[in-house]
């Protein structure tokens, strides 16, 4: 599955996860002959039958129409979010169509949308899409079999490596007749194949034969989505139309959702001065992630008096990993006692209290928040997947339960820092005239840490201060958006701090967070520079779980022996979404749990607004 945060914003689409099984309700029982399906689902059944009229989260009578305004942080100069270069706008995907819908009340099963139904065997190695023959591009061209075949082929040739690499499994690629596509998969044992192909954004051939896709453009382009790009100003805002004449309006999957007439984004170069926007009523919805600004900066006459409604709405999700980043690629991190020893420094209790308001958990998983989080030792099915690992892991993978440094909140960590010290001293490290120093060559340990936004260097200070405490010195960088997606795209840092988002259903996307064959490419999510067998080999057997239950072992197995690697310090998470909205928009009864469902918001009329405040 894919994840998205804003540093990486070449990838528009949700996280997809780990294996497949197919459920048709029209099939027999015992039936060897594969049948067209509705929808597919990762493990077991789906929860929508054939004849579904619409999720379950939605309101299928909301009301069309009214202006959403949202901001952005930074800049884009180019509207294409395939590629590696420029800066793509951050909603370009509300444009596109895919093959498949993703239902968000369901840890990963998919419903047709460019596809009227899709036919998969039992072993998983080859799937079909019967594309609809009403699918319209929005300059009124058909969706074709031959759209999707290359889009795929451009992507996996022209686009960031990262789709070469994800979908390094799909064999071939053909159009079978006039509505039908089918993917081969040979010999991959990559279950979730079937999905993932099912959610990427389909390229109009005939738009993009004769432009050069590999160069960054403001050319609006064409798609088959619910939304055009209606008006721009390069760099400062973009604003999306609902198309009147949006072919798959009324599908099931669609049905209550897209029910603004315009969505329109803003951009801001400095975090601050857009919350003061908000609060001014320049734009409309906030989902924050300052636990300060949400302490102490949510305040005034609208939040008084109604006009804007702050909410904190539970997250279903795994929160993933939050953490400081090494790039283990710079000979100063490879040692991992180096990296170990780093972390006493980040002293979390201290740091959440102090500056926090106590609002966030200390994070010791990679899949904290969810059943996949190692918090135990091994049990016997991790242990058929580790032992014949045990001289590739640390010896503490069978023998401990991870748990990243923890303090007593005082400031007071002289303990947690000599235990730093000794690992470093053990590493090759000596303490000469108050530095840090390399014992052969006597070079100080200094490395640097990139930021993009400067609000979060008063988290870095007090870390900082410690590991100077230490004799290390670290120096902040704070570059602006573009120079930062530049710096991650060729890992042009020593320390950053970033995020591993994982979903309810991991899978395909674990190869470019973690695998050896991409740590060297630039492009990539492998930030931490990764080059692990052990770790190759849990990342393909996750991916090939056949079953939920072999999905979590798997995972699990894989989180500890990545904790115990120290390949980042982790930070914190918090498992709800905080936002903040002005009070003119209804909602449906019912929230999915695994995602916010801001698609599924419409605007009240002005009698409405009077009675939500």
């Amino acid at each position: 599955m894919i994840a998205t945060r804003k540093p990486f914003r070449l990838l528009a689409a949700a996280v997809l996860n780990a294996c497949l099984f197919l459920h048709s309700y029209a099939a027999a029982a015992g039936s060897d002959t594969p049948t067209p399906s509705h929808g597919i689902a990762m493990h077991g059944d789906l929860k929508y039958p054939p004849d579904f009229s619409h999720f379950d989260y939605t309101n299928p009578n909301a009301p069309k129409g009214g202006t959403l305004k949202r901001w952005s942080l930074g800049t884009f100069d180019s509207f294409n979010p395939f590629i590696i270069k420029g800066t793509p706008e951050d909603s370009i995907g509300l444009i596109y169509d895919s093959l498949m819908a993703k239902s968000d009340d369901e840890p990963f099963s998919e419903y047709g949308l460019l596809a009227e139904s899709v036919t998969v065997p039992d072993d998983r190695r080859w799937v079909t899409f019967s594309l609809r023959p009403e699918a319209r591009f929005s300059d009124g061209e058909p969706v074709t079999p031959e759209d999707v075949v290359f889009t795929f082929e451009t992507l996996r040739t022209q686009g960031s490596p990262f789709y070469a690499a994800y979908y390094a499994g799909i064999e071939k690629i053909e159009a079978i007749d006039e509505h039908t596509v089918k993917f081969s998969f040979g010999d991959s044992d990559n279950r979730e194949l079937p999905l993932i192909v099912g959610q990427v954004g389909i390229l109009p051939k005939h738009y993009w034969e004769g432009r050069d896709f590999q160069s960054p453009s403001l050319d609006i382009p064409v798609g088959s989505g619910p939304y055009r790009l209606a008006t721009f100003e390069a760099g400062r805002s973009a604003t999306y139309e609902l198309r009147d004449d949006y072919w798959g309006k009324d599908l099931p999957v669609n049905r209550g959702r897209h029910n603004f007439a315009r969505i329109r984004f803003d951009y801001y170069r400095d975090s601050t001065v857009a919350l003061e926007a908000f609060k001014a009523g320049e734009y409309d919805f906030r989902l924050e992630t300052s636990s300060k600004e949400w302490a102490t900066g949510y305040t005034g006459p609208a939040f008084d008096d109604g006009r804007i409604s702050k909410q904190e709405v539970h997250n279903g999700n795994p929160t993933g990993m939050q953490a400081f980043i090494f790039n283990t690629r710079h000979a100063k991190f490879a040692d991992p006692r180096v990296r170990q020893a780093l972390a006493y420094a980040f002293d979390f209790e201290w740091t959440n209290h102090n500056i926090f308001y106590d609002a966030y958990t200390r994070t010791h998983s990679y899949f904290s928040n969810s059943e996949m989080a190692a918090d135990k030792l091994p049990d016997a099915d991790e242990l058929k997947l580790l032992e014949p690992l045990r001289d590739q892991v640390p010896p503490e993978v069978f023998s401990e339960v991870y748990r990243a440094p923890t303090t007593d909140g005082s400031g007071n960590i002289r303990g947690q820092l000599r235990k730093g010290m000794r690992l470093l001293q053990q590493a090759g490290w000596t303490f000469r005239d108050n530095k840090l120093v390399n014992g052969e060559t006597g070079e100080p340990f200094r490395f640097e840490i990139l930021l993009v936004q400067k609000e979060f260097e008063r988290v870095v200070a007090p870390f900082i201060r410690n590991l100077e405490r230490m004799g290390v010195g670290v120096d902040i960088r704070i570059v602006d958006v573009s120079q930062y997606i530049n710096r991650l795209r060729s890992f042009d840092f020593d320390m950053v701090v970033g995020s591993f988002p994982q979903s309810s259903s991991p899978g395909n996307e674990q190869r470019d967070f973690w695998g050896s064959a991409l740590a060297d490419l630039p492009g990539t999510r492998n930030l931490a520079g990764i080059k692990n067998p052990a770790v190759d080999a849990l990342v393909e057997k996750l991916i090939a779980a056949p079953d939920r239950h072999s999905l979590v072992v798997a995972a699990r197995a894989l989180d500890r022996v990545l904790q115990w690697n120290h390949y980042v310090i982790p930070q914190y998470h918090i498992a709800t979404w905080r936002i903040a909205y002005w009070n003119k928009f209804g909602m449906p009864e019912t929230r999915a749990p695994y995602d916010l469902g801001l698609d599924t918001w419409w605007t009240l009329d002005a009698a409405e607004q009077e009675r939500a405040r």
